[in-house]
């Protein structure tokens, strides 16, 4: 949200700089996220100075350019080549001096600089209103009153206004400082606690009154828990043209389009006093009658933004006698709105219900400045006031008469809250107690009013407009924000619980991979839930049957939760290999949602890595990623939970071109494998990425009754023997491995797979195993006679089961 310091200054007056504003509204809650300079003129006007034509004659190599010579108030006067068809002797222009800086009508800049123009010099220019950013005429030069001195910088005789901006981030709770009018009075309970007393003012509408009653609209309200507060007025005789430049300047100074005087001025008040209003071209209103209702379902109606819409049964509607004109609180017809040729409005100022409001919006997809007032909530009792405030603003910048008296239905006043607070409960949220009188104090700087004092407290009338002020905490965190959080002393001692929790809770464990992943050189990244239907498309495995979808999704790329994590952790590589990060290695942990008979969600962490193992070194080569790296890691964090008994087996699916599956007797624990080129296709990647899904919830309930193992430390020595094997290619190592465990029991300790070779001096379909053997005997030394008889054994077992033969 914007606001204007200037603007607030017309409610509070205060000589504050604007950082040290910013830091106070920060203190109270109403986070300063930014602030920046605006000025009504683009570059303000800075380099232009007025000048006085001496002479000007014919170029005499140009029919279109006039040679000039200008009196800037310099000691010299300036040659300057002009092709405006207007310009003459003895005028008063202004001047762009070499070295300014003027901008295009997008903000691109350009710079004055000295020029040679059809063989004549040319020491500056003599500027149109369209290039100073003054107006839109570019017909001629720009000429100024004759009683300006040469010299005089521009900037002063267009009185160029220069503001700053404070960017909101306003939550969502505090709907009360929606305005201008909302953050000063903040502003103004905080200026106290700094002992600076300065009065809140607010416009003034004694001046309204209705001149004649020659254009009356009758108003029906038919649903009053969706419109509990409906007022309207009309005027007649308007002119609707272009906003004054006071008024052009407020709005452009908070990033609003100015777009005519009637439109402006609705949108002036909403930003001021945060109620929203609309204005009706009253001759489009059949039988000069205003009805506000649900209609029936499937009605069209085509909006200000020229989309047509189907309606929903309870979005509430502004009508006439026979059509629909407007979408309470959220946004008007197309054929209902104000026109160049109007000149008679409906105004409308209203109260609707924010629930209503918020699932309308919610349902078309529509956000508004003035929807999003509404759906927080907004003062009831501004209502009258507001449209006051507008009509007389409209009279200003439009002219025209009130031509009806205010219509205001409110058969439900909306009472203010009441509250007990007692001054126990403040000093024990608080830890620390306040003055009673600055407590008072902070109440009525925040228009709470204090009915009764006793000796545990005090009876308070909380006003309407504070929708998040209903309980007796809720009152502490008033006081508190102005008092200051920083004015709260710290204790002497330190108060904390001790939470009791078991070894293998979930966040520990997450906590400990985290770390060791971190430690590896993974980076932890945490997608959305809320991903895009369309990459179901991509797999068939997974079915739109079975996606849980949002009923009132932000877009169509957040419409569903995520049956896998793979398709997020895509976009994530996608991200950064547009940004020349193409070595990768990332973890998640997050959790996937199905709707099956009943909502599911399980939990999985998901590793993926891409690219280069290592940044290429002047002193070793650059070394790909690949299945059997992410296995390293795989099997690191299944040993780390002392995961041990575990068997592979080859997957081939919609997401793997080639990978295995990991499971403990009958739980599937990970599955793994290269993604399919055509999936990373859709991601535009270019480039093999490794991906692994674990099933998070089965491994921690592995983990929690699985029991570590400990063996005493061998006194002997190991021998170590090896086999280069020549067996048929579809052998496995996995196979050479079980038939040696099952051959010797006792010394045998440890297989490994040394080299693998097939290629050219190897017959056709065979391959080429070089494996190590580790033997070790606990209680003696192995002698070479023993080791030899183990390795003639598991020869022969190799030649008879697998037709093997020793290369």
């Amino acid at each position: 949200m914007k606001i204007s310091y200037n603007w607030i200054k017309q409610f509070i007056k205060t000589d504050w700089e604007a950082e040290k504003t910013g830091e106070l509204l920060t203190d109270l809650g109403l986070e300063v996220e930014g602030i920046e300079s605006f000025q009504s003129v683009k570059g303000g006007l800075e380099g232009i100075v007025v000048g006085h034509v001496l002479t000007c004659k014919q170029h005499e190599n140009a029919d279109k350019l006039k040679i000039t010579t200008v009196d800037v108030g310099q000691n010299e006067n300036l040659q300057i080549v002009c092709g405006a068809p207007n310009v003459a002797e003895g005028q008063k222009v202004p001047v762009a001096l070499v070295g300014t800086t003027l901008y295009t009508e997008e903000g691109e800049a350009w710079v004055i600089k000295k020029g040679k123009i059809r063989g004549e010099y040319s020491f500056g220019m003599i500027c149109a209103e369209d290039e100073l950013g003054l107006g839109k005429s570019h017909d001629g030069i720009m000429v100024l009153e004759d009683n300006l001195e040469p010299g005089t910088p521009l900037s002063k005789v267009m009185n160029v206004e220069t503001d700053y901006v404070f960017e909101i981030g306003l939550t969502p709770n505090r709907a009360d400082a929606m305005s201008h009018f909302g953050v000063a009075r903040d502003l103004k309970a905080g200026l106290l606690q700094q002992e600076i007393n300065t009065p809140l003012d607010s416009p003034s509408v004694s001046n309204f009154h209705v001149e004649n009653r020659s254009k009356k609209m009758l108003i029906e309200v038919e649903n009053y828990e969706l419109a509990p507060r409906y007022c309207g007025v009309t005027l007649t005789d308007l002119q609707v043209k272009d906003s004054p430049a006071w008024l052009q300047n407020k709005l452009k100074a908070i990033g609003i389009t100015p777009k005519n005087n009637i439109v402006d001025a609705t949108n002036y008040v909403m930003h001021e006093l945060g109620q929203p209003l609309h204005a009706f071209d009253a001759d489009t209103i059949v039988g000069n009658k205003i009805i506000v209702k649900t209609i029936t379902e499937k009605t069209t109606f085509t909006t200000l933004d020229d989309v047509e819409r189907e309606l929903h049964p309870e979005d509430l509607m502004i009508c006439d006698a026979k059509k629909p004109l407007c979408i309470a609180g959220v946004l008007g017809g197309k054929n209902s709105g104000v026109s160049e040729t109007t000149s008679t409005i409906f105004l409308e100022s209203a109260y609707f219900n924010s629930v209503s409001v918020r699932k309308t919006a919610k349902r078309h997809g529509i956000n508004t400045d003035a929807s999003f007032r509404f759906e927080r909530g907004i003062d009831p009792n501004f209502t009258k006031y507001a449209l006051k405030r507008a009509a007389l603003l409209i009279q200003e910048v439009a002219g025209g008469y009130v031509s009806s008296d205010i219509d205001d239905i409110y058969p439900n006043k909306i009472e203010d809250f009441q509250v007990f607070l007692t001054y126990a409960k403040i000093n024990q949220l608080i830890g620390q107690e306040i003055d009673p009188s600055t407590i008072k104090s902070i109440l009525a700087s925040l228009d709470i009013r204090v009915n009764n004092v006793t000796e545990s407290g005090m009876g308070l009338t909380i006003p309407a407009y504070r929708v998040d002020v209903k309980r007796e905490v809720d009152v502490i965190e008033e006081i508190l924000r102005v008092y200051g959080y920083n004015n709260i002393e710290f204790g002497e001692k330190f108060n904390t619980s001790i939470a009791i929790s078991g070894k293998f809770e979930d966040y520990k464990l997450q906590n400990i991979i985290a770390n060791q992943l971190t430690a590896q050189g993974f980076h932890e990244m945490m997608a959305n839930s809320l991903t895009s239907k369309k990459y179901n498309q991509l797999v068939e495995q997974i079915n739109d049957q079975h996606n849980v979808e949002m009923l009132n999704p932000l877009s169509q790329d957040l419409s569903v939760m995520r049956q896998s994590m793979l398709f997020s952790g895509l976009e994530a590589i996608n991200y950064n290999l547009n940004r020349q990060n193409s070595s990768l290695k990332f973890f998640e942990f997050g959790k996937t949602y199905h709707q099956y008979r009943t909502f599911e969600e399980q939990k999985h962490l998901s590793l993926f890595v891409t690219g280069n193992r290592s940044s290429e070194r002047w002193n070793t080569d650059a070394s790909p990623t690949d299945f059997f790296y992410m296995k390293g890691f795989i099997e690191a964090i299944l040993s780390r939970f002392n995961i041990k008994e575990y068997s592979f087996s080859p997957i081939k699916n919609d997401i793997f071109s080639e990978g295995l599956l990991l499971k403990s007797k009958k739980h599937n624990l990970v599955e793994f494998g290269t993604v399919k080129k055509a999936i990373l296709k859709s991601f535009d990647i270019d480039q093999e990425v490794i991906y692994a899904d674990f099933n998070w919830e089965k491994i921690i309930e592995i983990t929690a009754i699985s029991q570590p193992k400990y063996q005493e430390i061998s006194k002997f020595p190991s021998i170590r023997r090896d086999f280069s094997l020549l067996l048929d290619e579809h052998i496995k190592f996995a196979d050479i491995h079980e038939i040696a465990l099952k051959t010797e029991k006792k010394i045998l300790t440890k297989i490994d797979l040394v080299d693998v070779y097939q290629g050219e001096s190897l017959p056709e379909n065979k391959k080429s195993y070089a494996v190590s053997f580790t033997f070790l005997d606990k209680n003696k030394t192995l002698t070479d006679k023993q080791v030899d008889k183990v390795m003639k054994k598991l020869q022969d077992q190799f030649e008879t089961q697998l037709k093997a033969s020793l290369r």
